[in-house]
């Protein structure tokens, strides 16, 4: 897409009630509608890898349900992501809710197709389970990825009943697997019991810094921003937000709750701080909307995304203009 043409954007409030048609994310066109997309918002209903309360299969299509409410100029950034770039729904990849392996394996494919086509990705899970492959594919474009990990909990434990492809192991995976850039890996809202002090031990040998809930608390918003700016300088940075890293009286449903977390407004201002950093692909899981009520975790979950794909989509306008300028 040129700078002269215009993308196509969600659905005329003033014409069709916003409670009224298709749910697709923010009301924005399919892609089958547009052809091609700079940013393609795709759902991975996915939640065999749970270790306890399951359910975030549904977590997509309730963050799309109460998406309806997002409009189309995001003042915290002052900026109209749907008119700055095309953002359309892709869907959801059909995964094997029987056999993890093989649902890695698709969803890794699926990304790698969308990717291809140079959209960046705004994946909605689904369980942690899925950021393995969606990091594999991110690092076939750009090589090890600096990974901005906001959590309740590490993820990078081992194994889980011997298996290794878990909602709880993703990052060990993908710190083996050589696709992330060990200088840049941040934990953001890391809180509560562990099973002991060799998880943190295990952790930091991997390359993890931590921020917890506690420090954020503490320290506030715009210095954790700044600190995880300088930790991740220019890298392509990937961003997985696991919506639990919110406290429960901010997002009830999800399948591993935790005391003491993140408000919606410390996720939001967070990552608005980082929109300067170069985001090429993020995902947002584990809403599990049978332990929500009055939508509250999809809500959050939505605005979230949409604070994502308003960074993305600043970005991809500032190259544009930037490359058809020379």
């Amino acid at each position: 897409m040129s700078s002269n043409e215009t993308p196509r954007g969600p659905v005329d409030s003033s014409r069709v009630p916003r409670y009224a048609g298709p749910a697709t994310f923010a009301r924005l066109p399919r892609l089958d509608e547009v052809g091609r997309t700079d940013i393609a918002v795709v759902g991975v209903p996915f939640d065999s890898g749970v270790s306890y309360r399951p359910g975030a299969r549904f977590g997509g299509n309730a963050i799309r349900e109460a998406s309806r409410l997002l409009r189309p100029y995001n003042p915290a950034q002052d900026a109209s992501p749907f008119a700055l770039a095309q953002v359309a729904d892709g869907g959801d990849i059909a995964v094997n809710p029987f056999n993890i392996e093989e649902a890695v394996e698709t969803v890794e494919a699926a990304a790698d197709d969308l990717l291809g086509t140079g959209a960046r990705l705004m994946t909605l899970g689904g369980d942690h389970t899925i950021a393995l492959p969606l990091l594999r594919s991110v690092a076939k474009k750009h090589g090890p990825v600096a990974l901005l990990h906001f959590d309740a909990h590490l993820d990078t434990w081992d194994t889980y009943f011997g298996a290794e492809y878990t909602h709880g192991t993703p990052f060990r995976r993908a710190v083996e697997e050589g696709i992330l850039d060990t200088s840049a890996l941040s934990h953001v809202g890391i809180r509560g019991p562990l099973y002991g002090r060799q998880d943190l031990t295990d952790d930091e040998k991997m390359g993890f810094g931590i921020v917890t809930s506690a420090d954020v608390y503490r320290r506030g918003a715009d210095e954790v921003a700044d600190q995880l700016r300088q930790r991740i300088g220019d890298r392509p940075l990937y961003i997985s937000i696991d919506i639990d890293c919110l406290d429960p009286a901010h997002a009830p449903g999800t399948g591993t709750p935790e005391a003491g977390g993140l408000t919606s407004r410390e996720l939001l201002e967070i990552l608005r701080g980082l929109a300067s950093c170069n985001l090429v692909s993020a995902d947002l899981v584990e809403v599990a909307p049978a332990y929500d009520h009055a939508e509250i975790t999809s809500i959050a979950a939505s605005h979230t995304a949409y604070e994502l794909t308003t960074i993305m989509s600043r970005q991809i306008a500032a190259a544009r203009k930037e490359n058809e300028g020379k």
